[in-house]
């Protein structure tokens, strides 16, 4: 690669269909630096503007590997892929990164973005956020108590983290 192949959007000039891009299409969270970082596929997160700010927020359980690199980080970043890399993200939300190095085996090329946040060259899209909460759901707080024995039967509950929007970045 010779140059950075996206350009920097504005939050409000993003057109994307979010409740499709996320949970149809689903995302990489990404986590840590080009020195040492880990992916996982997700489908659950949201955007909106919070204090504020433009944020993200993504749900991360803790026995992941890329929990962690979210705990001890600043940033992560929200890669965003068209179709064809359906099998690539399949395999980084089943796939653990503490037993294989999911780039070599998928072929993604992570690129440090602006706040050194990895992003991915082959993404269509991608974001870099900074940490700005994080809070563990917990059984006592869900009102639709269904939801517990539906999604954490296991009560392996995930961790929220919000994070400000700081770069929006779409595929030249």
């Amino acid at each position: 690669m010779s140059e950075f192949p996206f350009h920097e959007i504005a939050p409000e000039a993003l057109t994307d269909n979010v409740f499709k891009a996320i949970g149809r299409d689903w995302m990489l969270i990404t986590a840590g630096t080009a020195g040492g970082f880990n992916t996982m596929t997700a489908s659950w997160g949201g955007l909106g503007i919070l204090w504020g700010k433009p944020v993200a927020f993504v749900f991360v359980r803790p026995q992941r590997h890329t929990f962690g690199f979210m705990e001890a980080g600043s940033h992560y970043s929200l890669s965003f892929f068209d179709e064809t890399y359906r099998k690539v993200l399949n395999y980084c939300g089943t796939t653990s990164g503490r037993d294989v190095d999911k780039v070599a085996e998928t072929g993604l090329t992570p690129l440090p973005g602006g706040t050194g946040a990895v992003l991915f060259e082959e993404a269509r899209l991608a974001m870099e956020c900074r940490k700005l909460y994080a809070q563990d759901l917990t059984e006592a707080n869900f009102v639709d108590s269904a939801i517990v024995d539906q999604a954490y039967a296991a009560r392996d509950f995930h961790r929220m983290y919000v994070g400000e929007v700081v770069r929006i970045w779409e595929k030249e």
